[in-house]
């Protein structure tokens, strides 16, 4: 299982429309992610409910992950979109 580490860069957490940005770009890279606060159950990271109540503010440490082959650059690049709090996924 490929995992990356990440501090959510949001201002307001994963909470509304960070929730939003991280759903659709973990349903745009393909493979199958989760999400979770280290020691915790994840969530299904295409899910805006499961990212809701995951309740991770700005700051909080988050653990992506995924048992997908080839998972590696997916994962970077949602690391990368939490960690900088961008609008959008970044390209490769």
């Amino acid at each position: 299982m490929a995992e990356r580490r990440v501090t959510v860069g949001w201002a307001e957490g994963l909470h509304a429309r960070p929730a939003s940005i991280l759903v659709r770009a973990a349903t745009a890279v393909g493979v199958p992610v989760a999400i979770g606060l280290p020691g915790a159950p994840p969530v299904n990271a295409a899910s805006v409910l499961g990212v809701l109540a995951l309740g991770a503010g700005a700051g909080d440490e988050v653990v992506l992950s995924s048992d997908a082959d080839g998972a590696g650059p997916a994962l970077d690049r949602l690391a990368r979109l939490v960690r900088d709090g961008l609008d959008e996924l970044p390209q490769g």
